[in-house]
């Protein structure tokens, strides 16, 4: 049994895509990964899209709230994977050397459903084989 890998999402805000993609790869990986969220400069909340995107996927979204990269540096983290440019630029330095991957999401802020929904989907293309790849494992 392979120990369970945490990784860590991170984005500037912490209210849409990185908050995504915790969801999609706790479902999609569940058992072999966990993620985790965090933002560079979180939000006060998770943005409504990407709440409603989440459900009409049928993914929970209790419990979601923008949260500080300080809240997770804590955390035995296996992969850091930042989703936005400018958390890229920004992201920290972590108290062990932590391999990254950079995958950047386009950001639906202020758009219709359609494009937080487009964005849900992408995630869940490329993102969870990126993760697998980069993490050395093959789903479920």
């Amino acid at each position: 049994m392979n120990q369970l890998k945490t990784i860590l999402i991170l984005c500037t805000g912490n209210s849409c895509r990185s908050q995504m993609a915790e969801v999609i790869i706790n479902q999609a990986l569940s058992g072999q990964v966990r993620a985790l969220s965090a933002g560079t400069l979180p939000q006060p909340k998770v943005a409504d899209g990407a709440i409603e995107a989440l459900k009409l996927a049928g993914l929970p979204t209790a419990g979601l709230h923008p949260k500080a990269i300080d809240a997770v540096l804590n955390e035995h983290i296996d992969l850091v994977v930042t989703v936005c440019d400018n958390a890229k630029e920004s992201c920290p330095i972590f108290p062990r050397p932590v391999p990254r991957i950079h995958l950047p999401f386009h950001d639906p802020h202020g758009e219709p459903i359609e494009s937080f929904i487009a964005v849900r989907d992408d995630i869940r293309a490329r993102l969870v084989p990126a993760v697998l790849q980069a993490l050395n494992l093959e789903m479920n």
